[in-house]
């Protein structure tokens, strides 16, 4: 089903250096050994020509001559060996390289996709739009900020209630004790600046010694 469709023949294609290299690997094995059961034998054979040097040299030679056989032997599969060897180093090396170029081509997609149709002159503008955003929203930081919510207060009207405290104080000491305290006689003294005609100011002490005395007695008779 797969080949219908393509698969099948991409997947050969992926797995083409992968199964190479495990041929090769295969083969190179055997030649391995091939390698080492021919020396054992050239070995072997050295040791029959050397004790039949003296006593048999029939035997000898023919010794040396199976002895010179696996020899050449062993150098064509030594000749086979390094040519798997570099077969195998270079299908490695060119899979390496192929699967990096594809990775790059992945990364070169992914990087397209990611980026789309953004050019640096939309990320100016987009930019440029961000700042005005910045600067309006200081803008109308700033404005409510110096804009207090609610009507200004009258510092004049402020001084009024103020009075109008310090006298009701003034009342409920004079209740409680009988006699006005100096600090709050000194208090309620006008400054200079302010001060009211004398005839004025003399009518005013007598009216607020009269108010004083009175509640002395409305003290005395509560108590």
């Amino acid at each position: 089903m797969w080949s219908w469709f393509g698969g099948g023949s991409a997947q050969a294609r992926k797995d083409s250096p992968k199964n190479a290299i495990l041929n090769l690997r295969s083969q190179l094995d055997m030649l391995q050994k091939r390698e080492k059961h021919l020396q054992s034998q050239i070995d072997e054979q050295q040791n029959v020509a050397r004790k039949n040097a003296t006593t048999n040299k029939n035997a000898a030679k023919a010794a040396l001559r199976r002895k010179k056989a696996n020899e050449h032997t062993l150098d064509q599969t030594r000749a086979q060996i390094e040519s798997l060897d570099t077969q195998i180093n270079a299908i490695e090396s060119a899979n390496i390289n192929h699967e990096t170029l594809l990775a790059m081509k992945q990364a070169g997609k992914a990087m397209a996709s990611i980026h789309g149709k953004l050019t640096p002159e939309k990320v100016d503008q987009t930019m440029d739009e961000l700042r005005e955003q910045n600067a309006l929203s200081e803008e109308i930081v700033n404005a409510i900020t110096s804009n207090p919510l609610g009507e200004a207060i009258d510092d004049d009207e402020l001084e009024a209630e103020l009075d109008e405290l310090q006298q009701e104080k003034l009342d409920e000491d004079i209740l409680k004790t009988g006699s006005v305290p100096v600090a709050d006689i000194v208090h309620k003294m006008p400054s200079v600046a302010n001060q009211e005609p004398v005839s004025n100011r003399g009518h005013a002490v007598e009216e607020d010694d009269e108010e004083a005395e009175l509640r002395k007695l409305q003290a005395e008779m509560a108590m």
